[in-house]
């Protein structure tokens, strides 16, 4: 009898140390090219379309995949401005075909770059049709590398603030001092990047979040893996041809400071946008700077990655981690426009004394397109945690005050907000804000979700974060 007992205890531990060794996380990243290949191409991020035929530094999909024994996790963040919705779900299942990966599990998300092709139809840019394909394609061959790359790891989490880099661009201004929005009115209470010191500004419209969130991921024997750092700062611009802006310039600095010498495994380092609808990095309450091409995109990089270094190394490593995945699909109601709105649109459009590029003439065209959009749109929240760590993810240009609200109400206290993830729903001011008018508010296909359509975003968030806690 006492052998049969023994045998069992031996047994059991033999299965428990499986179990044990099934649980500790698994890593692997991959920085997929995604530079596009022929040119001229359209880029997207202004009022007018630019053909762009040169790169100045190439662009990535940064690519992080997580096991902890019972499921997988993908991470992505793309260099690109915008990118709807279907090419991510796209992407998602050609990923799910080589990776076995479920699509609610892969997070793909946007930098926000303004110097990348268009992938969907923007103010004067349409998407580029082959680009489209190579993207989405690219994306997916990304997730399976980062996925073959899968390694023992551990991971750690750490914050550290910049508040020199990140300034709301929405100011408060006296009155009659602002200009007419493009629909002819003179009721903005605000207004977006009024410029340097001009007359009249009062103070910024909202805040800025100047944490860094830092993800750091390392091989079991201490390598340094990956970071996946999330900073909200809209973007910096500078450049005039393809780039990935400050957030690849961030990769390549991250990889001097952490890893200068390691071939293998590769690191990656990838930065994600937080919540950055209304910042950018401009202080307007100062003079200009005088930069060169590029200058101000190295500069904060240099900045944001030597804070992210400093962090770093006081950053616990664990690799007794799990992980857990929430989603929600929300249906939202469109700001479309009226019958008047419309003609009065339509009239613009042919009045040739209006030149091409102009607000009034771009808004028009946005307001004609908007009649042809649904009465109501669906998209989709994701939460994911990873041990103690909660991400946020949320489809639009999300306002500071909104990621600042979320990670007061988390019920994870390590807890970060990526936007632009999972589709492209456009700006997401807060009621308050659409109260003061300005840019981001202003009904077009860069901002047609209902004004009041922060709050169930909001809580939806923190609905599903609780489900991951």
């Amino acid at each position: 009898m006492r052998w049969l007992i023994t045998f069992c205890s031996v047994v059991g531990l033999a299965f428990n140390l499986m179990a044990q060794e099934k649980s500790v996380l698994r890593a692997g990243a991959y920085a997929q090219d995604v530079t596009p290949k022929s040119f001229p191409i359209s880029v997207n991020g202004g009022f007018v379309d630019r053909q762009i035929k040169a790169v100045d530094d190439p662009l990535h999909a940064r690519c992080l995949v997580l096991d902890d024994g019972k499921m997988q996790v993908a991470l992505v963040v793309v260099d690109n401005c915008l990118i709807p919705r279907e090419l991510m779900d796209d992407a998602k299942k050609r990923a799910q075909k080589t990776t076995g990966i479920d699509p609610k599990n892969i997070l793909i998300s946007a930098t926000h770059t303004h110097s990348a092709p268009s992938v969907t139809g923007a103010f004067g840019s349409a998407a580029n049709k082959e680009y489209v394909e190579f993207l989405t394609e690219k994306i997916a061959e990304g997730i399976a590398k980062a996925q073959k790359n899968l390694t023992p790891a551990r991971l750690g989490f750490g914050t550290i603030d910049e508040p020199n880099q990140v300034f709301n661009r929405r100011w408060k201004r006296e009155v009659g001092l602002i200009p007419a929005d493009p629909f002819g009115n003179t009721t903005d209470k605000v207004q977006m990047n009024p410029g340097h010191e001009v007359k009249g500004l009062l103070e910024p419209a909202g805040p800025t979040d100047p944490q860094i969130s830092v993800l750091s991921v390392q091989t079991k024997d201490g390598k340094p893996l990956a970071i996946l750092a999330n900073y909200g700062l809209h973007y910096v611009g500078g450049n005039p041809n393809i780039s990935a802006d400050y957030f690849g310039a961030f990769a390549d600095r991250l990889s001097q400071l952490i890893a200068p010498e390691q071939k293998s495994p590769v690191f990656v380092g990838i930065m994600s946008n937080g919540t950055s609808g209304d910042v950018n990095n401009i202080n307007f309450a100062k003079g200009p700077l005088k930069r060169g091409p590029g200058e101000q995109i190295r500069i904060v990089a240099d900045v944001v990655a030597k804070k992210v270094k400093e962090v770093y190394d006081k950053i616990e490593h664990k690799d007794n981690i799990t992980l857990a995945v929430a989603t929600k699909e929300l249906s939202l109601k469109v700001r479309k426009p009226n019958k008047d709105e419309v003609e009065r649109a339509k009239k613009i459009l042919a009045d040739e004394s209006i030149k091409m590029g102009t607000k009034e003439k771009v808004y028009a065209q946005e307001t004609v397109l908007l009649q042809d959009y649904p009465d109501e749109v669906k998209l989709i929240l994701q939460a994911i945690r990873i041990g103690d760590v909660a991400i946020g993810a949320i489809p639009c240009e999300v306002f500071a005050e909104i990621g600042l609200e979320i990670k007061k109400k988390s019920p994870l206290k390590q807890t970060f907000v990526i936007s632009l993830a999972n589709g492209y729903n456009g700006y997401l001011p807060t009621p308050a804000q659409h109260a003061l008018g300005g840019y981001e508010t202003w009904r077009a296909r860069s901002s047609y979700l209902e004004v009041k359509a922060s709050e169930p975003i909001t809580a939806g968030i923190l609905e599903l974060l609780e489900k991951v806690k």
